[in-house]
């Protein structure tokens, strides 16, 4: 089974989500995509997860811009994306029509890769998705990626995971992801798992594996899988590596380096990016975005299962509101909410729902005094299907006697597209087709960079332009 691993390098994308609260900006990317595209990787995450909205919102750019700019540089290297299925690029359900647009306007701005899942693992949510992915993919030599969203409790085991897999294979799939978003997947555990998929699956479906180093483990999981027979795995380079990112690239290139495994990337290519990037990570950690915490191994994460974005999302939230000492109550606190709430997978935005219920118990000091709509959404039904049954006492507190529903909740949404891009064009937005997915992703943050935009091309305030503030 042994053969040359590839590897997929985030950091463009999920090592600066996960280290920096995605702050890394075009401009600091631009100076070496170049070599990056050199290098020899199977793909290059650089889209969708929390870069959509970090864009807009912190940024002042526009991600579509940014994907553009991607593919204008990365001319041999594939770009891939995060899609949270019938999440999009949101936190919330949307309809149909707005999932076909998002992934037609991906592939035609550049992406020729789409990791899709579903935070629940309920496959209903995937569906608009692959098939979307299927139908305008084919031109652009796109592939479908499905991810299973790994994770430990009652329900998940080896049968579970590949069960799901196959339903994912049989869905369309060209290769199934692991995503480990929370580094609790240990070593020997990968090994079987991925054994077990290999056995269970066609054999032209490639396994993609994608850990952190949250809990130090990371490295002997991609060495075990790799053993097992994995075709890709998921790295980060070493200045945004490690910690809650992905494991670092240059040393498991070096490690594989003249074995039956080596993955063909030369080492001496990676060190003038990686200084490149030590000087990104520096400016992060100046301007405050990158936390030097979230370098650090923290075996509690398995305990926690809190994955690395979320985890430092949420330090950067608490030391915002001056109340950083609470961190271990709210750690302490995420499983309890996460058992209430039929332990489902901790990843966007499954993860900010019961992260942030978790910390409005502990703020409180009384559990579900305050219930978050999300919270209660995902009692009722409506993100999907939970694995385990919930706890009806606390149901019962949080839903106050609102129906739950067992159908798929897209099922629920009219077509969104024409009505929301109807509501850009009013309101003197509408330069482009991507404007309208921006606005339905997130409306007020995209309305403000939308007067920022305008702003800052027609040189209407300068101040505004600089700022982001817009006089009202």
């Amino acid at each position: 089974m042994a053969k040359k691993v590839m590897i997929m390098d985030t950091i463009l994308r999920d090592a600066h989500q996960s280290h920096a609260a995605t702050r890394m900006r075009t401009e600091q990317m631009i100076p070496v995509l170049s070599q990056l595209d050199e290098v020899g990787y199977y793909s290059l995450e650089g889209w969708g997860g929390a870069t959509f909205d970090s864009c807009m919102r912190f940024l002042h750019e526009d991600p579509w811009e940014r994907l553009r700019t991607l593919r204008k540089y990365l001319k041999k290297t594939p770009i891939q994306m995060l899609l949270r299925g019938q999440n999009l690029l949101g936190y919330r359900n949307y309809a149909d029509d707005l999932v076909e647009k998002v992934v037609e306007k991906s592939f035609e701005n550049g992406v020729r890769v789409i990791r899709v899942f579903d935070a629940l693992n309920d496959p209903r949510n995937i569906e608009a998705s692959m098939k979307a992915m299927k139908k305008y993919g084919e031109g652009y030599g796109g592939i479908a990626e499905a991810a299973i969203s790994y994770t430990s409790g009652p329900v998940y085991n080896l049968d579970y995971f590949v069960k799901l897999a196959k339903t994912y294979e049989s869905m369309g799939a060209d290769n199934i992801c692991i995503k480990d978003m929370a580094n609790l997947l240990l070593p020997f555990d990968a090994y079987e798992l991925v054994m077990a998929l290999k056995k269970a699956l066609r054999p032209e479906t490639k396994i993609h594996l994608h850990t952190h180093n949250t809990t130090g483990t990371g490295d002997m999981v991609n060495l075990m899988a790799i053993k097992a027979g994995v075709d890709i795995v998921d790295t980060a380079l070493s200045p945004l590596g490690n910690g809650t990112s992905q494991p670092a690239t240059e040393p498991l290139v070096a490690t594989l380096k003249g074995t039956e495994y080596d993955t063909g990337i030369d080492l001496s290519k990676l060190i003038p990016i990686a200084n490149h990037f030590k000087k990104v990570a520096q400016e992060l950690e100046k301007e405050g975005s990158l936390n030097p915490k979230v370098r650090q191994v923290d075996v509690n994460t398995l305990i926690y299962q809190v994955p690395g974005g979320m985890l430092s999302n949420l330090m950067n939230q608490l030391k915002k509101a001056g109340k950083e000492e609470k961190l271990g109550e709210v750690l302490a606190e995420v499983p309890n909410v996460r058992r209430d709430c039929g332990y489902p997978p901790l990843v966007t935005p499954s993860s900010q729902i019961v992260g942030t219920q978790a910390v409005m118990n502990v703020v409180m000091g009384e559990r579900y005094k305050m219930v978050t709509k999300e919270t209660r959404d995902l009692f009722a039904g409506k993100y999907g299907q939970l694995p385990m049954p919930i706890n009806e006492e606390v149901a019962e507190k949080v839903l106050k006697g609102e129906k739950r529903i067992t159908h798929r909740p897209a099922d629920d949404l009219e077509p969104e597209y024409e009505k929301l891009k109807a509501e850009v064009i009013a309101k003197g937005y509408y330069t482009q087709e991507e404007d309208v997915l921006s606005y339905a992703s997130f409306p007020e943050v995209a309305e403000n960079f939308f007067k920022w935009r305008k702003a800052a091309r027609e040189g209407v305030d300068s101040d505004m332009a600089k700022t982001g503030v817009y006089p009202i």
